[in-house]
């Protein structure tokens, strides 16, 4: 990324967000050079931050009249690529990059790039002329192995300038020949570095996990490319492309490596005349050995003489690498054998192994090798690359899948064989959300490669739970089991993409509709009965504990996980209450299984969330669970510090601790708001803390009386994501009982509550402090009548947006003396404000006091209860954490999150922005917003006016894309509380059906900070 670019996107966001770009093509991840294991590790070149390279044009100022005559007809064929991986598939991430091609055949519209630019499969982007011309480009080629691709471009689009093509001299590459390389400096001007050829006959390099070639000699040059210039044409003084830019030294040595256009010449003809380009394979990797090192694996002396008098300027021989089990090779070549012949003819090149491999795909081929001085002549099956490197992938429960890959396979020496997991999201999320793993089976039944895999698939019904086992190929010794809930609800289709290289898009098709869920039916379970305590009344609370796993398959308002689990408290067990923390539950749009007695497992439903005091009440059917589970006895009156209790809580492997305790302060929550992107945290409520250790380890539990008596909860809150480590801080506090139940008992009698409240946030002052702000000696009288343990105020910390600008309300800095003729000294007594109108209040105000009428404002209105996807961009109303930190608000349309490799993400439409303008016309809000998007064609551009959250407008162009990022509404029906889904297909709306394009829903968004954390359980 460049240094504009970055400084452009640093712009569109919150001011205190870490500096987000798009992430790049790949990371060297223990990549070691073939040189030694102290060599820094090789890049590729569109990897490279242009800070860390040397300057642009380096080298050029001092090129001759003859340079500068071929380098102007050069760069009218050097183009800029910019692109999105709309989805992961085999070594490629979903992601955002740009790069450098050149043409290589004007008339047909065919530009030649890198294959880890390509990517194995399609993207989605288009290329930029010298003119800045733009015009679509489509993959129509990758290399299975070689670093190159090709792509397609319409010619007749180029109006302005003429365009002729680089013609490929690959013999033209010699040491000691002067270069240029002409390629992009990010994609924002033109970067011409000079150098000179030092090797042709270097291994190629290893970048490590992910794509790398093999197989192939590469060219090296003293040269410094730099970041997007990967694809540049590698060109002589006389204009030919003799090679291809692929990577470099990431040390800042002045190194870069080139590929050889032997095979990118090959493959172009074959395009060009419309002919298959056949790829052979024995699945073993060579590598290039000097002599001395051929010596001592036994190369015989008289195949060397032989071999240097066939080719006087070779220093070495090709000698086996990885050799894949299974696979043709396997039991007939060794690692360490020398190869001397193929089929009778002496060889010691990759470009001639492949034009003996390419060339008898089905048939066989004879080698001699050297093993430890002995000859070995054997016969090998020539098998077919393309057949054993993927070119489709099913979709199924928000996770994707494909054949495992001759890549992968290679990378880890395994059998190229099984089920690969591209997209570990949504059902199918393990361990971590890293790539490298392998389905063994599911639902008891083997799945040893694709088609059977999507057979067991068809037959799982929704929202049950199947046994599956799996391996990671970094680890194939350990075989890991999980039990998963598979998701065909919101991941209701099943589809298979299959790779189009003729319009260079993915097919989706529809493979099999989902199988209801079938009827839950009763359990029976008993609950654990805990060792040695001597305190039977805090024993018995274990009949009150369930387990709580909460999965939201998209994310909204800001919430940075995908899956939480923890543990709730019943509270009325004949109805199935049970409350939990909003760090658990965040928001309704879920899937919530509750686990009663380690055993029974039944299905959840959000009732209540609680705008403020960090809890959430959840219902299940008691009908189906046969179990004694008890109603917790919460208490009605408020423990004190000092006081004595029972800490009952679950440590991280979700076993039940206990210790008698004692509080140690009960004072008003100050977790700090999240500055990167706004989420839910508690305020105006007293957490208590405790004096045991176990209470930072445990983030679910109660605090009990001896008499069994629950006098708080112990739950999670969520709190600011630190900006050194870059983890989410939680906080572990508890919550007294009585602020809980006028809310619980309105839910018991069947009444939705209806909260009203406050917009402001209270921080607690003392008497020193109020008494500057102008408190009267006798209000401060008053309150050490009223609280003979705490001496304090409630001062107005902060008002939501909403206060902003009505008059006599709450201003920051106010200070609260009484609410309806009673003195506020405590924060439960802040609790009057959910179920009254209007509070008469008595404050001070710069140090003048006054009597206010203050309205209170419904609080049924602050959840987000629909939700626009929308070219990859979650799109909502702000939600109220975003209006308690806002000062105001610049449209109802906020930027929740966006989907790696969409639109939103090219762009730059980045999470914290609110859009306020779409093609110059207003929309407020979310009916507006959609109403001018769904007629916009496809594929064409159009104008966003948006706002930061630091008040900086910026307008954005973005291309629309209704093949991969349909336009989807969420809706949320307030009847039956249930999520519905409308898909937007040429403007029409489809209710509940409609294709899914790439799985926004369950699939990997990136919301907040930069960050690539998709959550864990």
């Amino acid at each position: 990324m460049n240094g504009s670019h970055a400084t452009r996107s640093k712009r569109k966001q919150h001011p205190s967000t870490i500096e987000e770009r798009p992430q790049k093509q790949h990371r060297a991840l223990n990549g070691k050079e073939s040189v030694g294991d102290n060599t820094p590790e090789p890049i590729y070149e569109d990897e490279m931050d242009v800070e860390d390279s040397l300057p642009a044009f380096a080298g050029a100022p001092t090129d001759t009249a003859e340079w500068q005559a071929t380098l102007e007809k050069v760069v009218s064929n050097v183009v800029s690529i910019r692109f999105c991986q709309t989805c992961s598939f085999d070594t490629d991430p979903a992601l955002t990059s740009e790069a450098t091609g050149f043409v290589v055949d004007a008339e047909k519209g065919y530009i030649m790039t890198n294959r880890h630019v390509v990517g194995s499969g399609p993207f989605w982007g288009y290329c930029i002329f010298d003119n800045h011309e733009e015009v679509d480009v489509f993959p129509v080629y990758r290399d299975p192995v070689h670093d190159f691709g090709i792509l397609r471009f319409d010619r007749k689009a180029i109006k302005y300038m003429q365009i002729d093509a680089l013609e490929l001299r690959p013999d033209l590459a010699k040491v000691g020949s002067e270069i240029r390389v002409v390629g992009n400096d990010a994609g924002e001007k033109l970067s011409i570095l000079s150098g000179v050829i030092s090797r042709l006959d270097r291994n190629a390099p290893e970048y490590g996990e992910g794509y790398c070639d093999f197989n192939t000699n590469y060219i090296q040059a003293a040269a410094a490319a730099s970041g997007g210039s990967s694809g540049s044409p590698v060109v002589n003084i006389d204009g030919y492309a003799v090679a291809l830019q692929a990577g470099g030294r990431s040390d800042g040595a002045a190194t870069d490596y080139f590929l050889p256009l032997d095979r990118p010449l090959r493959a172009l003809k074959c395009v060009q005349d419309g002919k298959p380009i056949t790829r052979g394979t024995i699945q073993t990797q060579w590598m290039i050995k000097p002599f001395d090192e051929c010596r001592r694996l036994g190369l015989a002396s008289r195949w060397e003489k032989a071999v240097r008098k066939a080719f006087p300027k070779e220093t070495g021989m090709l000698v086996a690498e990885i050799v894949l089990p299974e696979g043709p090779a396997d039991k007939q070549i060794e690692e360490g054998d020398v190869l001397v012949k193929i089929n009778g003819e002496l060889l010691t090149q990759f470009v001639r192994l492949d034009d003996i491999l390419d060339s008898s795909v089905g048939g066989k081929i004879k080698l001699l090798l050297q093993r430890g001085g002995e000859d070995l002549e054997v016969e090998i099956d020539v098998g077919d690359l393309h057949k054993i490197t993927p070119d489709r992938f099913v979709s199924v429960s928000g996770a994707s899948f494909h054949d495992l890959s001759y890549q992968q396979a290679r990378l880890y020496a395994v059998a190229c064989k099984g089920v690969f997991v591209c997209e570990a999201t949504g059902s199918f999320r393990f361990e971590s959300t890293d790539s490298g793993w392998i389905i063994q089976s599911v639902d008891h039944k083997k799945t040893p490669d694709l088609d059977t895999f999507i057979e067991v698939m068809k037959g799982i019904p929704d929202r049950a739970r199947v046994v599956v086992s799996y391996k990671h190929l970094r680890d194939l010794h350990t075989l890991n089991t999980a039990i998963l809930h598979i998701d065909r609800h919101w991941s209701s289709k099943m589809r298979m993409a299959v790779r189009n290289d003729v319009t260079g898009l993915w097919d989706f098709t529809d493979l099999a509709d989902a199988i209801p869920a079938l009827p839950p039916v009763p359990r029976s379970a008993s609950f654990i009965q805990l060792e040695n305590t001597q305190h039977p009344a805090a024993a018995e609370i274990v009949r009150s504990f369930v387990r709580i796993l909460c999965h939201m398959p998209m994310k909204l308002d800001g919430f940075p996980r995908n899956r939480k689990w923890g543990m709730g408290v019943v509270i009325d067990a004949e109805q199935g209450l049970v409350v939990v923390s909003r760090a658990i539950v965040p928001f309704d749009l879920c899937d919530i299984s509750i686990t009663i007695a380690d055993s029974i497992i039944v299905e959840g439903k959000v009732v209540f969330l609680h705008p403020l005091q960090n809890y959430a009440i959840i219902k299940y059917d008691p009908k189906l669970v046969n179990a004694p589970v008890q109603s917790a006895k919460l208490s009605t009156t408020q423990i004190t510090q000092g006081a004595s209790t029972y800490f009952v809580g679950f440590n991280q492997n979700m076993r039940i601790v206990i210790a008698q305790t004692t509080v140690t302060d009960i004072t008003a929550v100050a977790i700090p708001a999240n500055s990167g992107a706004p989420r839910y945290r508690a305020v105006n409520v007293d957490a208590i803390t405790v004096d045991t250790s176990l209470s930072g380890q445990c983030g679910s539990g109660v605090l009990v009386a001896e008499d069994g008596t629950v006098q708080a909860l112990w739950l999670t809150y969520l709190g600011e994501r630190s900006p050194h480590s870059q983890k989410d801080t939680d906080y572990h506090l508890g919550l007294a009982t009585p602020t809980l139940l006028p809310v619980i008992q309105q839910i018991q009698k069947g009444i939705s509550p209806k909260l009203r409240m406050l917009s402001v946030e209270f921080t607690a002052i003392q008497m020193s402090q109020a008494r500057i702000m102008g408190v009267s000696d006798e209000w401060i009288e008053k309150v050490a009548e009223d609280n003979a343990s705490r001496h304090q105020l409630f001062m107005i910390r902060k008002r939501t947006f909403e206060r902003a600008q009505e008059e006599g309300g709450l201003l920051e800095g106010d200070v609260i003396l009484s609410l309806n003729g009673k003195v506020i000294t405590r924060v439960s007594e802040l609790d009057i404000m959910y179920d009254h109108q209007f509070l008469d209040a008595v404050i001070v105000r710069d140090c003048i006091e006054m009597k206010l009428k203050l309205p209170t404002v419904s609080a049924d209105d602050l959840e987000t209860d629909r939700a626009i996807v929308f070219c990859g961009a979650v799109l909502h109303r702000p939600h109220h954490a975003v209006r308690q930190q806002i000062s105001k608000l610049h449209s109802e349309i906020y930027v929740s999150g966006r989907t790696r490799g969409s639109p939103a993400y090219q762009y730059g439409l980045a999470p914290t922005n609110f859009i306020t303008h779409v093609n110059g016309k207003s929309t407020p809000d979310l009916d507006a917003f959609l109403k001018a998007v769904v007629d916009i064609p496809d594929n064409t551009y159009f104008r966003l006016k948006a706002m930061t959250f630091d008040n900086v407008p910026w307008v954005v162009t973005m291309k629309k894309n209704d093949h991969y990022f349909p336009t989807t509404d969420w809706v949320k029906d307030k009847s039956t509380m249930d999520w519905n889904r409308i898909t937007y297909e040429q403007g029409k709306a489809v209710k509940g059906e409609g294709h899914d394009g790439i799985n926004v829903v369950a699939g990997d968004q990136d919301t907040y900070d930069g960050n690539d954390d998709l959550g864990e359980v």
